[in-house]
């Protein structure tokens, strides 16, 4: 089908009717940071997993604007044969309809063949502009190409326990300090957000059939048709048992040996994709040759607890491990750069920031066996010490403690014990 400036318009005017900020919006912690880049002259990228909430941001960010019209989702069936010869026909059409407009707002824009070239020519023309998509590796290879230096990326994650908290109780989740029955509600909250996750609409519906179609949507639509996939067997099967092993160490040799595969560089381009879907993501090991950094197993976490509890199979120790994906999605969504430590000891968290490590972090269910204890207190040791750290953290379910440490050189060093939901809502 020909795209004419009829089917724009009407695609113009039935997306203008269908694309509102919701009367049920979850206030989200990202948006100062978008209030405040909306007086930046560069494009905005927003980036992140299906239905984690940019398409919402996005409108929300239209309400910045006393002229916010030109807005075009280009995940419209109607745009199948739409290519980038027709974007000066949707420039025209957007004038003819509002007149003269200097903010595009351009939802899932990387479906379209050569957007780029197009949005550079609004960006050299003095022209603000959003995007959305979802999908990493896309944005990456096309914004390298013809928008470098011209674009901040932001990635939005699925809600954090802070905005789970805000959204049922918002006179808890700003409270500095907590009495016993705020801390009982939030134990409570703590232990539904571990089981259902943050994805809005799953999050106020609460149907696993959405899930289960977001899941399926994923698959087929960011990854089987746009690797030209033969068969989502394979991914489907690679995906079950990263989500059945999260927090474990993967590699690309084993995962070919599990699943029969010739290959092992199949492997490793399917894990790529379930990355740049944003469904998983993989730590690498802290090591200051990169050579062995790159030839070791990489620790293996999923974007959210309820698509866990969907794609893979749990069973009774995997509450230990969910709390350790919390914590590094929150450690993520905070913007920190990260991998695990493993030389003699290990420690699951390094925190690095410009080039330099600044935190060491442990996550434990509870330390109260001395066993456990004294692994995840020799781990972290040895990994402050290795980086020179005054500091460390074990973040567990429910403890809190503070403990001094006489360092060979007669200083005191410091272990804070502290419990997930606490320092998730700092």
């Amino acid at each position: 089908m020909t795209i004419t400036p009829t089917i724009l318009k009407s695609i113009i005017t039935d997306q203008k009717h269908d694309h509102k900020l919701p009367r049920n919006y979850i206030t989200r912690d990202i948006e100062t940071k978008l209030k405040e880049l909306s007086n930046n002259d560069e494009i905005i990228v927003l980036t992140g997993l299906r239905r984690a909430g940019k398409s919402v941001l996005l409108q929300l960010i239209r309400t910045y604007y006393k002229k916010s019209d030109y807005y075009f989702n280009f995940e419209d069936d109607r745009l199948s044969h739409f290519t980038s010869q027709n974007f000066q026909l949707l420039y025209e059409t957007f004038i003819e309809i509002y007149g003269i407009q200097q903010t595009f707002f351009f939802d899932e824009i990387q479906n379209i063949k050569g957007w780029e070239t197009f949005v550079r020519r609004l960006y050299n023309a003095g022209c603000k502009i959003y995007i959305t998509g979802s999908n990493a590796n896309l944005f990456s290879q096309d914004l390298g190409t013809r928008l470098t230096g011209r674009y901040i990326p932001v990635t939005i994650y699925p809600l954090s326990f802070h905005e789970y908290v805000g959204n049922t109780e918002p006179s808890i989740a700003n409270n500095k300090h907590f009495g016993t029955k705020e801390i009982g509600v939030i134990k409570n909250l703590f232990g539904e957000f571990i089981k259902h996750g943050g994805i809005p609409e799953y999050v106020k519906r609460g149907q696993k059939e959405y899930l289960h179609t977001l899941y399926e949507s994923i698959i087929y639509r960011d990854i089987v048709t746009r690797y030209k996939l033969k068969d989502a067997t394979l991914i489907k099967n690679i995906a079950h048992y990263l989500a059945s092993n999260i927090g474990k160490e993967i590699t690309a040799n084993s995962l070919k040996n599990i699943f029969g595969v010739a290959n092992s560089v199949t492997i490793s381009h399917y894990l790529d994709y379930l990355q740049h879907s944003f469904l998983f993501c993989l730590v690498n090991r802290y090591h200051k040759s990169l050579k062995t950094q790159l030839r070791s197993p990489r620790k293996n976490y999923i974007i959210d607890p309820a698509m866990a509890n969907l794609i893979g199979f749990r069973h009774s120790d995997d509450y230990g491990r969910m709390l350790e994906n919390i914590i590094f999605l929150e450690l993520k969504r905070r913007g920190h750069e990260l991998f695990y430590f493993s030389e003699t000891n290990e420690c699951d968290f390094i925190v690095q920031k410009n080039n330099t490590v600044t935190s060491a972090i442990q996550v434990s269910l509870n330390i109260s066996n001395s066993t456990t204890r004294n692994r995840e207190l020799i781990g972290l040791k040895t990994a402050m010490k290795h980086f020179n750290l005054q500091e460390g953290f074990i973040i567990t379910q429910d403890e809190e403690e503070t403990i001094f440490i006489e360092t060979d050189e007669g200083n005191k060093d410091t272990i804070h014990i502290i419990p997930a939901y606490k320092w998730l809502l700092t």
